[in-house]
């Protein structure tokens, strides 16, 4: 089957920047796919170059397999979704979601029936006649897919849509959102810098950094098998070993990650033991900093399963660690050659922010 966007040799430089190092990536039909990095990291350049506002340094951009890379933005199959919504106030929901096809020429009846149609596609067809104004932020946002969608791209981009929406709409869309892909059936190619995001709506995730990709796999594959400890630092929480912290804990040299919630308190068979300098209770779970003996620090995670403050370990309080040897992750065979300063962490919890 041919890749709906194939990227061979991908190079965007402005100036002496080069946003886009040499990426090569394929995207499946009907895929819904997310590239998720820190700014910064080249996502969101990728996202316009396969849009066509931006143009390749060097590098080839395919859709189904036809060679765009010197093809204006109109002459792609494509439509892009912004964090924006980029609606017209003055224009009424079904006049928005009409305007590509009226700048196509597309005749008037038909323009009400496919816009009819993808309106009732995001759930909006009793809207028609409002003002973008008078809609809620997340409805704002679905007529922009439904704006999208009335052209029926081969592949739609969406450019971070959900930042401008608070945290709770903002669940309720990736859910929405997700449900939309598999009954349009089309490609979706979603930029985020939210790892939860990503996680949660994707069927594989490219993660960037430095205008490069670190690593493209499944949501679950990339939580629990990171192929680098910039990946295993990104997405989730991790704790990275290396150096003299590494040998200190798992008794070997290497560069290691555990995930905080595979760390048990005062569980049997102890590697370690500490003292808790910090607690945060989260509801759910409560998240606790631990100084181990040696001068090293871990993040723990627990889950809230008995409630009550009194159930709390509290801080200061004298703590064994533990965890199978099947939840370390070694790093060391793919770090070799890549592992930077900058990633080289010291038994330290790292969770990087956008």
């Amino acid at each position: 089957m041919t890749a709906a966007i194939t990227l061979r040799g991908l190079v965007r430089h402005f100036g002496d920047v080069r946003a886009v190092d040499g990426v090569d990536l394929d995207i499946a039909e009907g895929e819904f796919f997310s590239m998720l990095g820190p700014s910064g990291s080249g996502k969101t350049t990728v996202l316009r170059l396969i849009a066509g506002f931006e143009q390749a340094t060097t590098g080839q951009v395919l859709l189904a397999g036809r060679d765009v890379t010197a093809l204006p933005p109109y002459a792609r199959d494509v439509n892009t979704v912004f964090q924006d919504y980029a609606l017209f106030p003055h224009m009424s929901v079904r006049e928005n979601v009409e305007y590509g096809l009226r700048v196509k020429k597309v005749p008037a009846g038909d323009r009400r029936r496919r816009a009819t149609e993808a309106l009732a596609a995001v759930r909006l067809e009793a809207y028609g006649e409002r003002r973008p104004q008078q809609l809620s932020g997340g409805q704002r946002q679905r007529v922009a897919l439904a704006r999208a969608l009335v052209n029926r791209p081969s592949v739609l981009l969406l450019d971070e849509p959900l930042g401008a929406l608070d945290l709770k709409l903002r669940r309720e869309m990736q859910v929405e959102l997700k449900q939309l892909q598999r009954e349009v059936g089309i490609t979706f190619v979603f930029v985020t810098h939210d790892q939860e995001e990503a996680l949660t709506m994707s069927d594989r995730i490219a993660v960037f950094n430095a205008g490069r990709i670190e690593q493209v796999a499944s949501p679950t594959e990339l939580y629990e098998s990171p192929a680098t400890s910039f990946v295993a630092g990104f997405v989730g929480t991790s704790n990275l070993l290396t150096g003299a912290a590494a040998e200190r804990i798992m008794g070997r040299p290497g560069t290691f990650s555990v995930r905080p919630e595979k760390i048990h308190l005062d569980g049997p068979s102890p590697r370690v033991s500490g003292t808790v300098t910090g607690v945060v209770y989260l509801g759910s779970v409560n998240h606790y900093i631990v100084d181990v003996d040696g001068g090293d620090t871990l993040t723990v995670l627990r889950q809230n399963l008995h409630g009550g403050a009194d159930q709390l370990v509290t801080q200061g309080q004298r703590v064994d660690l533990s965890w199978h040897e099947e939840h370390v992750i070694d790093l060391s065979p793919q770090e070799r050659g890549h592992l930077g300063a900058s990633h080289a962490l010291s038994a330290q919890s790292n969770k990087e922010t956008p």
